[in-house]
């Protein structure tokens, strides 16, 4: 049987399998989530209510042999921003929907009774509703050791925290990893929409699929060869990020004052070199933890880590950049240890970790706590938003709401969503990117500090505006496409610089359906997503004046460069010329 199409229904609980309709056969991941939203949800309904779909799809490669592949898509229209959202994941979800045959799982209205959660079971020919008020109020960790139990291990998982059944606009959906550990859906609010649809989890069979069929299985293998050798041999994915993970970037960003340090004040922190990467790698050598270690099955990137405490006990897996800074110079806390504990609770809990550490960068300037106090802000995760208190709700809207409500003017956010890490007047590629992802401000989208502070695939200065609009444009086209193929997009590094890279990539998906994609093919299918996403948004009522980035950091100079944004309204609208 081929691929087909999952719905399920939560106002009558049936389910259907359909096959896939002729437009949506050469897409994956976001270009087919992005265009089932675009066609089948109303660009004015409310993101919470019946209209709304939740829609998660494998990538075109994810279930193959094909390194760094095992990504999964999920979309919708964001709580957060009020415009479409496709947000990626690691975790063992794609590789088994893939070899199970689901090209997509829609899901779709509310149910008719909100006195109880659901679990949705998937199998190769059917969902399964079951109803789980013994769940209601327990955490990803609870949910998933109880999923594995019942079936024997042999599933994947997706389940959302308190967070998510509260739908509070921070909430992910969790993904249980190769390890046992959890991945996130992050960004935009999904978690929040999984739980106005009354879903707890999504458990999918991992004992009875069949593995993907592969056109050319002679043409896919030299090809993967290549691809592989690619990753491995540049110096980020094949050194920098298996030696400290994605934390490497601490030191590089503060070298470089772009990293933003007490709520976008400063590029800079005295204390970086205690929250760094090097530090992190040290700590966790130190204590019998893993230095690398994969999010999902086939990565040779191996960025993720196990961190243990002082005395040996694990305390986080997946301990990422853009925590640790949201966590450290952002909301000045100096100890890893602490920062770490907040991230595993942020596991359980379900929560976007970059969105809650800004939006506590935030509430220092609102008085809720102040800089450097961890176990202030542990608290706040622990006992307001996981209980959902008054203070804890207006925390779990985001920093957008958290600015309005306090009355705020410096609120880092672009189209409601907060800022990564990584100062926009400094890196002013990832300014572009900031203001025209049609996500809201989201680093992945386009990622300009490649060739702005890594010199990959070339060098823009970051503290000039010339070429960065065409340098954002281009990434965010590559990004789109890379994020349909199942692909992580730390992929981006060899394929900017080893020209073997790309073409490899484009002849495994050649491989695995026997058809014959070019480059320009490739092009055209990230143009053409990031229009459908943009017209969506446009159709929500966002217009070109949501692709701006925040007035203070226009008149606001930035130490140590003492940089403003400098980009007129005019030279970021060209953005969209193409």
């Amino acid at each position: 049987m081929s691929d087909m199409i999952y719905r399920v229904n939560m106002t009558t609980l049936q389910s259907t399998i359909e096959p896939v309709p002729e437009a949506w056969m050469g897409l994956g991941g976001r270009g087919l989530t992005s265009t089932i939203v675009a066609s089948e949800v109303d660009p004015e309904c409310h993101p919470l209510g019946p209209n709304n779909k939740l829609v998660f799809a494998p990538g075109l490669l994810s279930g193959t042999s094909a390194a760094n592949s095992g990504r999964n898509s999920c979309g919708a229209k964001s709580p957060l921003t009020g415009g479409i959202k496709e947000s990626n994941v690691g975790g063992t979800s794609a590789g088994i929907m893939a070899k199970l045959g689901v090209k997509a799982l829609i899901i779709e209205g509310l149910p008719k009774d909100d006195s109880t959660f659901y679990h949705l079971h998937i199998t190769k020919d059917k969902v399964e509703f079951f109803q789980v008020p013994e769940l209601v109020g327990k955490n990803n960790y609870e949910v998933l050791d109880y999923m594995l139990e019942k079936y024997n291990k042999k599933v994947a998982v997706m389940s959302i925290g308190t967070p998510g059944e509260m739908r509070m606009n921070l909430a992910n959906i969790s993904v249980k990893d190769p390890g046992g550990k959890l991945r996130s859906h992050g960004r935009g609010g999904l978690g929040a929409v999984m739980g106005s649809k009354k879903i707890k989890c999504i458990t999918i069979d991992a004992e009875k699929y069949k593995e993907v069929t592969i056109a050319d299985p002679e043409k896919f293998k030299e090809a993967s060869k290549v691809f592989t050798k690619a990753l491995q041999e540049n110096p980020i994915s094949g050194e920098g990020l298996p030696a400290f993970g994605t934390n490497v970037l601490v030191n590089i960003l503060n070298e470089a004052g772009g990293l933003p340090t007490r709520n976008f004040r400063e590029g800079t922190w005295e204390h970086a070199e205690k929250i760094s990467g090097e530090t992190m790698a040290e700590n966790i050598k130190a204590r019998g933890g893993k230095t690398t270690h994969g999010c999902h099955a086939g990565c040779v990137i191996q960025c993720s880590q196990v961190y243990n405490d002082k005395e040996g006990n694990f305390l986080t897996s997946g301990f990422e950049y853009e925590t640790i800074w949201a966590f450290g110079s952002n909301m000045g806390i100096e100890d890893l240890d602490q920062i770490a504990k907040i991230d595993a609770l942020m596991d359980d809990l379900g929560v976007d970790s970059i969105e809650t550490g800004v939006t506590f960068g935030l509430a220092v300037e609102a008085g809720i706590l102040a800089y450097g106090d961890g176990v202030r802000a542990y608290e706040l995760i622990a006992n307001d938003i996981a209980n959902g208190t008054p203070l804890g709700r207006i925390l779990g809207s985001g920093t957008h709401v958290l600015g309005k409500i306090y009355g705020l003017v410096r609120v880092p956010t672009v189209k409601g969503q907060a800022m990564p890490a990584y100062e926009p007047r400094a890196v002013k590629g990832q300014g572009i990117t900031y203001a025209t992802s049609t996500m809201g401000a989201d680093h992945t989208a386009g990622y300009a500090v490649a060739t702005n502070i890594l010199n990959s695939g070339g060098y823009v200065d970051p503290l000039k505006k010339d070429g960065q609009v065409e340098l954002s444009r281009n990434l965010q086209i590559a990004s789109a496409a890379v994020d349909s193929t199942g692909m992580c997009i730390f992929v981006a590094f060899p394929a900017l610089d080893d020209p073997k890279c790309l073409p490899a990539l484009i002849d495994m998906i050649n491989a695995r359906f026997g058809i014959a994609l070019t480059g320009d093919d490739v092009t055209n299918l990230g143009k053409n997503i990031l229009k459908i996403e943009r017209e969506f948004n446009l159709k929500a009522g966002l217009t070109s004046a949501d692709d701006r980035l925040p007035e203070f950091m226009k008149y606001e100079a930035l130490p140590p460069h003492n940089v403003v944004w400098d980009f007129t309204n005019e030279e970021i609208d060209a953005f969209w010329d193409f």
